[in-house]
């Protein structure tokens, strides 16, 4: 009786250590496996930011929406400029004063264009599938919209484009992806999404950490 009771304790003990291996080993994997898909769905994100920059620093707002955003890309241009200072004469100063006066001024010359297709993507076409989000889930989307914010009563444009973490590993175990949409942590990604500008504030930066290369545009 003495032996059959030591032989279920030894199978009662290697249960519960390959149960604990398998959890332990299990959180490992999903956390390496996180840290990829996060990496290439940023990736994709700050395509989306430098491309919503170049919009507004020639139209002035964001797109809306990926179509207007592509269709942006794919004709506009940017006013290559060099700025330099020079002495002109200030006559306001020089009748003023009776003495000849100068002062500085800076004057920008235009030297050209370049395409924002190819400053921004080097020629490549990849800004047309951005929008794609790299995920076990068919045919994602990233979410996006842009609109204005009002800050001392001037309206501030402003952007947002998301994925949810849900998307983002949906073949993972359900009780592993609820954990993860509630960290909060430096070396984490805080939240439910994976997010880069806002709607709600004036910011047009990713909410991931430097572990997955600059949040700033």
């Amino acid at each position: 009786m003495k032996i059959v009771i030591q032989l279920v304790l030894w199978v009662v003990i290697g249960v519960l250590g390959y149960l604990l291996f398998n959890a332990v080993y299990g959180e490992v994997k999903f956390n390496d496996l996180k840290v990829v898909r996060y990496q290439k769905a940023v990736n994709k994100l700050k395509e989306i930011q430098k491309s919503q920059m170049a919009y507004k620093q020639i139209t002035g707002k964001f797109a809306e929406d990926f179509d207007q955003l592509i269709a942006f890309i794919d004709t506009a241009e940017f006013v290559l400029t060099e700025r330099r200072d020079t002495l002109v004469l200030d006559e306001e100063a020089t009748r003023r004063y009776r003495v000849d006066t100068n002062k500085e001024i800076t004057i920008i010359d235009t030297l050209g264009f370049r395409s924002v297709k190819d400053s921004l993507f080097q020629g490549t076409d990849r800004y047309k599938t951005m929008m794609n989000v790299p995920a076990p889930v068919a045919d994602a989307k990233f979410e996006m919209e842009a609109g204005t914010i009002l800050k001392s009563d001037v309206p501030i444009p402003v952007f947002e484009a998301k994925v949810s973490k849900d998307i983002l590993l949906a073949d993972q175990p359900k009780d592993y992806v609820a954990k993860e949409k509630q960290v909060v942590s430096v070396e984490g990604v805080n939240g439910a999404y994976l997010t880069v500008g806002s709607m709600t504030e004036v910011k047009t930066a990713g909410n991931w950490p430097k572990s997955y290369g600059d949040a700033e545009d």
